[in-house]
């Protein structure tokens, strides 16, 4: 779980009446620390498992609460990282494991460098990412999040269940998916706490310590000699504000959003963000996105993958959000 450390009396109490799985259940005289621990494990991470026997494999997610947050300005896209809804972001980046243990179990046949099971799976092209992830929907029962014929892809239409027209590329019945800009650029820079921005994404206005790996807090994986590559996905620097690693330095990493933020044509150049091992501190600016055709395949680029919440994770959520009180239901 992350820790969240606060200087607050422990004598204000609340009494929190909420609804879970039609069961209700009413939580009396809580202090503010325990309160504020209570909403600190929205943050935790959960895995989610997919494949089946020696081909499974864990994915962590962290929720991304604090829905409807005001925009960031500063940044790049100017605005960015407003959601309105509550969701889930990968904690890490996609391994070379995890595709490996996906292509033996399906058709999908993705190819990517090969440093290491637990590095970064990178020389993967958006098209790759999607269709990895259209396998965690149907692994799991769901529904796929891109639509692909014939290996092509195309926009989902208004006769397509799930179909969203504010977003052509992603269906709304999906429960995986990859990171819109917004989503990638919330988890990354946004403080819930805070309730600020900040230029880097281990919660600070200054560049972090760089690293060549570790998980010390303020740490980064950036500014490497180029022959070293990324390190492992687990020990790519420390967290974000949410809970996320790496979404500065060891490798860039794809989001699903086109470079008009519009998702209206299915051959659009794609969003890439975060910086990789061996560039300069400007790469993991808030301030700095680039892009990329969606067929590239290049050894710097990776990607991560989001969610929608789990049931606990909306009502830690909408305890955040609703001034941590609801009333009984009847």
């Amino acid at each position: 779980m992350a820790a969240f450390f606060v200087s607050i009396p422990l004598i204000n109490y609340y009494r929190i009446y909420y609804s879970l799985w039609g069961e209700t259940i009413l939580i009396r005289h809580i202090t503010t620390l325990a309160l504020i621990t209570l909403i600190g494990c929205a943050t935790a991470a959960h895995a989610d498992t997919f494949g089946s026997l020696g081909n499974t494999f864990d994915i962590d997610f962290v929720t991304i609460g604090n829905a409807g947050n005001a925009d960031d300005t500063t940044g790049f896209p100017n605005p960015a990282g407003k959601v309105d809804s509550t969701y889930r972001m990968g904690q890490f980046e996609i391994s070379e494991d995890m595709i490996n243990k996906a292509n033996a179990q399906s058709s999908l046949s993705i190819t990517h460098d090969n440093r290491g099971a637990n590095k970064p799976a990178t020389s993967i092209s958006w098209l790759e990412a999607a269709q990895f992830v259209n396998w965690l929907n149907t692994d799991s029962g769901s529904t796929p999040a891109y639509k692909f014929n014939g290996g092509n892809f195309e926009l989902w239409a208004p006769v397509d269940a799930g179909y969203n027209p504010n977003n052509l590329f992603r269906n709304s019945n999906a429960k995986y998916f990859l990171p819109s800009v917004d989503e990638w650029y919330k988890a990354a820079y946004y403080d819930p706490i805070t309730d600020v921005y900040y230029d880097y994404p281990t919660g600070s206005d200054t560049p972090p310590t760089l690293v060549a790996s570790g998980t010390g807090s303020g740490t980064a994986v950036y500014f490497q000699a180029f022959a070293t590559g990324p390190t492992d996905i687990t020990q790519a620097g420390g967290l974000s504000p949410y809970g996320t690693m790496g979404q500065g330095g060891n490798v860039w990493e794809w989001d699903e959003t086109d470079f008009d933020l519009v998702n209206d044509s299915s051959s659009s150049i794609r969003g890439i963000g975060g910086g990789g091992w061996f560039g300069d501190s400007i790469n993991l600016l808030s301030s700095t996105r680039v892009y990329g055709d969606p067929t590239i395949e290049i050894f710097y680029i990776g990607f991560r993958v989001a969610s929608i919440p789990e049931p606990s994770s909306l009502l830690l959520g909408a305890l955040a959000s609703m001034g941590l009180l609801m009333r009984r239901r009847n």
